[in-house]
Order: structure tokens, then C-alpha cells, then sequence
């Protein structure tokens, strides 16, 4: 009885005491679209920019998600508003890239 009382413990400590965010998470997978930050422009956005990073087993992360980066590669001077995505799949494989809008 008192293995299971212990086992018990520990999972509720695990499933109960997460890592407090305001952004919804899956447990299994992830997959969002998400704003970041919008500007009073008017009108629509003509051109599009990216920048993404990778991480692997949660354990090593890599890439350039500024975005600063995404704006260069959007060629964008004045943005219009800004996306965020992320696919996470067990922690095991995630990409998380960042979209800005502008011209």
C-alpha cells in the first residue's frame, strides 16, 4: 500500500506541476498559429518574411527566429503585423518559426 501511495505522489507531481503558460500547449502534439504584435498600419502587408528554429529532445535547440531575420528575408521595412507558429510532436521534434507581414 504504501508503494502505491508513493506512486500515486509522484504522479500526480508530475501531471500536476507543469510549466505555467499563457499560450496553449498539447501534452501529445502541438500545432498553433498564433499573433504576436500588430502596428497601426493601414492596408494589407505585400510581402512576407520567415525565420525559424529547430529543437530536438527539447535538449538541443538551434536556428534564428528573430524577427529581425524574418524581416530581411522579407525584404520588409515597415511591418504590419507579426505570426508566430509551432509543431511539437512529444517534445521530440519541434519547429517554431516567426512570420512578419509588412512591405
Amino acid at each position: 500500500m504504501k508503494k502505491f501511495n508513493m506512486l500515486f505522489a509522484a504522479i500526480l507531481v508530475v501531471f500536476l506541476t507543469g510549466c505555467a503558460s499563457t499560450l496553449p500547449s498539447g501534452m501529445i502534439m502541438t500545432n498553433l498559429k498564433l499573433p504576436i504584435a500588430t502596428t497601426d498600419a493601414t492596408g494589407s502587408a505585400s510581402k512576407v518574411g520567415e525565420a525559424s528554429c529547430t529543437s530536438i529532445l527539447t535538449m538541443v535547440a538551434k536556428g534564428d527566429c528573430s524577427i529581425e531575420t524574418a524581416k530581411k528575408n522579407g525584404g520588409i521595412t515597415h511591418v504590419h503585423h507579426i505570426d508566430w507558429q509551432v509543431d511539437n510532436l512529444l517534445g521530440i521534434w519541434a519547429t517554431y518559426k516567426v512570420v512578419v507581414y509588412g512591405e
